[in-house]
Formats: structure tokens, C-alpha cells, sequence
């Protein structure tokens, strides 16, 4: 079933496997414009039915990470014009991951003062620009609280940067409400400490989560929009949420109705609990429109969720960095090239040693 086209809306796949959201911290500078290397890279692995790009910023203010490409200028949205015209000569398929940050950033990164639900910091650190020259991980600042002109200017960050992605030839876009930034610090009761429309009780606690994936869908068309989600991991918080798994169920009522592309449930990351199997059934019996499911899945174990009718396309993250070729690779049992751990360094920034010169398995045999 893994390899079965999947049809819902326009989104028209070959396959169900679906290349997962990565920072790899490519962009060229300044501007944090995409380019060909990053067209490369992508074009590379168009044999997954579905690319989630890295993080994309949709604002200066939304950046929490040097070197992510943004797609709130004109120049940034020619360079991804370069990457779905690559992916779309091979045949790919590929949506933008929509990003805010919130108060995961620092000045030195956007230029701004980092902006949450409320003025709350935990210790957390980002990807950023060294004192001493250079990048790596730096503290986060101190967030200011959003006002409501705030949430109003953010909502339209969201809806002109999936504009801008339409126009620059993606096939959607998917909203980064996930691992602790700006979206989910709302949902969150450590993050959130509003009393306002949208702080306190749960519901009001998914209004922005809402607001801002109707507002996107009215810009772009509902089929056209995925949303990420992480009730069970824990990132950028010093504890643990007891009731985001109750507010992401709560969210899915309130998105099932739009019609989406898809929900994608990120799991076993950072700090996490496995997600009980009780949990993905009433994820399901609420949210009948596709599911996809991300975090250290195998070829068998995404078999046996896409059988189960519990999940509709599963995502692969860093199999995929090291295997471009990696929806042939598993569908022909050939051996996959491990993830160095030891090149880490690789994974953000720099050039293509560690990004586009890992070999097709035919190039490798």
C-alpha cells in the first residue's frame, strides 16, 4: 500500500511516501534566498510522492534560524521557483512548510525582538550566529507578548507567504503548528498565559491554530493545505503539556470540517511519548479526511499503519538525506546508505559535501 497513488483534492501522488520537513540551512546570503543547490537537492529526491520543504519563514520576525531560505520576498520566491521547476521536471510533487517561529529566535537572527503567545522563556537554543564568527547553537531572547495588531499582522504573514508559494509553483503548503513554535506555544498552557480571545480555555487555546489555517485555505484552496501537529513530543518547554493532547483533538474538530490536504501528526522526536493506540483511533473516528504520521518509521511499520486505516501517507526524514533515491531503494528491498551522526555538522549550513553528493544506489553498486 506504501506505493499506491494516493488522490485527495489536487493533490494527485504516485506513492504514499512523503519526504518529511528538514532544516538544512542552504539559502544564500544576504536575503535568505533559495537556490540551484537547494534545486538539486529537491530534484533528487522527487521519487517520493510528496516533498515537505525545511522550514520556510514567512515573516523576518517569524525567523528563528540563520540560513533558512524565506519566502517573503520577491527574490525568495524566484529562488523556489527553481525548486518545484526542478522537482516538477522529475515528475515530483512539492509542498512548502510554512514556519513561525515565535519565541524559539533572537535578534541577532531577525532582527527583532522574539514574540510568543506571552512573555514566557525556557532555556532553548537555536541555530544562530556565533560572537566569536561563524554559526551554531545560540540561547534564545526573551519573547514580547503578541498583541492582537500582533496576530492580525501574523495571519496575513501566513496568508501572502502561501500566495507567494502558489506563485512560485508549489503544490501547496504545509502550516508548521508543531515542536514548539509560535502556533503551538498558543495551544500550550506553559507558553500560553493570555486571558484574552485567545488564551485560557482550550478552545481558546486552538483559535489561532484555527483562524489561521481557514484564513490560508480561503487564500489558496483548503486541498491545497496540510498542518503539522506534535501532541506527543515535547521541544522548546521545560515540561511537559498534560493537556495538548486534548487540545490537538479539539483542534482536528475544528479543522475537519475545511477539508484539508492532510494533518501530519510528527512523533518520536526530541523529548517524546509514544502515541497511544487508543489516541490514533479517536484521531481518525474525528478527522476522516487524510492523515499522515512522521518519526523513525520503517518500511514494515508504515505498512502496517497504512493497512490499519489509521494513516493515509507516511513521512521519512533522515533516510532521505543520505538515500535520494530512497522510495526506489525500499520498494526494491536495496540496502540504504545509515545516517553519518558523525558528519552532523553536515546537516546545517555549508555546501553540497553532506546535501547533494550522496549516490543513487546504482551509482553506489
Amino acid at each position: 500500500m506504501l506505493f499506491t497513488p494516493h488522490k485527495f483534492g489536487r493533490l494527485n501522488l504516485a506513492n504514499r511516501v512523503v519526504m518529511a520537513p528538514m532544516t538544512r540551512s542552504r539559502a544564500d546570503q544576504p536575503g535568505d534566498v533559495p537556490n540551484e543547490l537547494m534545486a538539486t537537492y529537491y530534484a533528487q529526491r522527487a521519487g517520493a510522492g510528496l516533498i515537505v520543504t525545511e522550514g520556510t519563514p514567512v515573516s523576518e520576525v517569524g525567523r528563528g534560524y540563520s540560513l533558512t531560505p524565506g519566502i517573503y520576498s520577491p527574490a525568495q520566491v524566484a529562488g523556489w521557483k527553481k525548486v518545484t521547476d526542478a522537482v516538477h521536471r522529475r515528475d515530483g510533487r512539492i509542498f512548502v512548510q510554512l514556519w513561525h517561529v515565535g519565541r524559539r529566535s533572537h535578534a541577532s537572527i531577525s532582527g527583532h525582538t522574539p514574540v510568543s503567545a506571552s512573555a514566557v522563556k525556557h532555556p532553548d537554543k537555536v541555530y544562530g550566529p556565533l560572537p566569536e564568527g561563524g554559526f551554531g547553537m545560540i540561547e534564545t531572547g526573551m519573547p514580547r507578548a503578541m498583541t492582537l495588531a500582533d496576530i492580525e499582522d501574523t495571519i496575513g504573514d501566513f496568508v501572502t507567504a502561501a500566495r507567494n508559494a502558489i506563485e512560485a509553483g508549489f503544490d501547496g503548503v504545509e502550516l508548521h503548528a508543531a515542536h514548539g513554535y509560535l502556533i503551538d506555544q498558543f495551544m500550550r498552557l506553559h507558553s500560553n498565559q493570555r486571558n484574552d480571545a485567545y488564551g485560557g480555555s482550550q478552545e481558546k487555546r486552538v483559535r489561532l491554530l484555527h483562524e489561521v489555517t481557514q484564513a490560508v485555505a480561503n487564500a489558496v484552496g483548503a486541498d491545497r493545505v496540510g498542518i503539522r501537529v506534535s501532541p506527543f513530543v515535547t521541544e522548546g518547554y521545560a515540561d511537559e503539556d498534560p493537556e495538548i493532547p486534548a487540545v490537538t483533538l479539539k483542534a482536528l474538530q475544528a479543522l475537519a470540517p475545511m477539508d484539508l490536504a492532510y494533518v501530519h501528526f510528527s512523533e518520536n522526536i526530541s523529548r517524546y511519548t509514544t502515541m497511544p493506540p487508543a489516541y490514533r483511533q479517536e484521531a481518525r473516528a474525528l478527522y476522516r479526511n487524510p492523515i499522515m504520521v512522521a518519526g523513525k518509521y520503517t518500511k514494515e511499520s508504515a505498512q502496517k499503519i497504512l493497512h490499519q486505516g489509521l494513516a493515509d501517507l507516511v513521512a521519512f526524514g533522515q533516510p532521505f538525506i543520505t538515500n535520494p533515491d530512497f522510495v526506489a531503494r525500499i520498494a526494491n528491498d536495496h540496502a540504504l546508505t545509515p545516517v553519518n551522526y558523525d558528519a552532523h555538522a553536515t546537516f546545517y549550513g555549508g555546501d553540497g559535501k553532506g546535501y547533494t553528493d550522496y549516490p543513487a544506489f546504482a551509482e553506489a553498486a
